[in-house]
């Protein structure tokens, strides 16, 4: 059994924009001088990175995130003698584009107490098997916008049309609720963008749009529940990972279990 240090976990989820996900950590690893041909968007969970970028000497601790672009030389090691740990998302240019290269070169490392927590929750869903795609899509969008707002875009201005878009989006989810959706198909059809959409969406409705999806399909879970349908059936039925998942979701919207929300009608007859 090995006992190194150095931990790596790395995989290709099925959401656009992302490449792949890597974490690791790393004591005595140190990356050579290279390039990617993709955007690294990088969070550090313990320890710091030093690093450097186009001749920059620099470095990148827990509160910071750091953008590392593509085609531009870097390397990284430990800047403590314990190491690192490290989350990094690979991103293509849906998510940033090229002409952001150059603001990323001259100021790699950001401090955004919101842009940090944001990666931390996508990292979260990301490494969850339960995880709503629709969810992760959102919040990959949300980050994409923080970041290009970083990076010198300017996020993009409601317009009327986009108050048509969230009303067509709505009336989609509400035809059925378990049908899988994602938010990147819904947006080029409604003629707007992800970001747009799901900022208009919570605008609009008070939730984003993976949010307003679960308590539509809750709402189907309960009305099966109460027909006698079982509670694994019904988690299939209403589009959950598992029984497990559904039982999850229903507790925090209702306070019970669907076993329990069940038997309640036959309980008070």
């Amino acid at each position: 059994m090995s006992t190194s240090p150095e931990q790596v976990r790395a995989w290709r989820p099925a959401v656009a924009g992302i490449d792949e996900v890597f974490h690791a950590r790393f004591v005595d690893h140190a990356y050579p001088l290279h390039t990617h041909d993709r955007w690294a968007v990088i969070i550090v969970d313990d320890g710091g990175i030093r690093f450097d970028l186009d001749r920059h000497h620099l470095g990148a601790t827990g509160p910071m995130v750091t953008v590392l672009p593509p085609h531009v030389a870097h390397d990284g090691r430990a800047s403590t003698p314990a190491g690192f740990r490290k989350r990094v998302l690979y991103v293509d240019d849906t998510v940033l584009p090229d002409d952001r290269i150059g603001p990323a070169v001259d100021g790699p490392t950001l401090v955004d107490p919101d842009l940090r927590a944001g990666l931390d929750g996508l990292h979260r869903s990301l490494s969850s098997p339960g995880a709503d795609p629709l969810a992760v899509e959102a919040r990959l969008a949300l980050v994409g916008e923080r970041l290009r707002r970083h990076l010198g875009s300017e996020p993009e201005v409601a317009t009327p049309a986009a108050g048509l878009a969230v009303e067509r989006l709505r009336d989609l989810i509400d035809a059925d609720p378990t049908a899988e959706l994602r938010l990147a198909d819904a947006a080029a059809v409604l003629g707007t963008s992800v970001t747009h959409l799901v900022r208009s969406f919570t605008r609009r409705y008070g939730l984003p749009p993976h949010r307003y999806r679960l308590g539509r399909r809750v709402d189907r879970a309960r009305a099966l529940l109460l027909d006698g349908v079982p509670a694994a059936t019904v988690a299939a039925d209403c589009g959950f990972h598992d029984q497990p998942h559904l039982t999850r979701h229903f507790r925090r919207l209702l306070g019970t279990t669907p076993a329990a929300y069940a038997r309640s009608g036959s309980a008070a007859a």
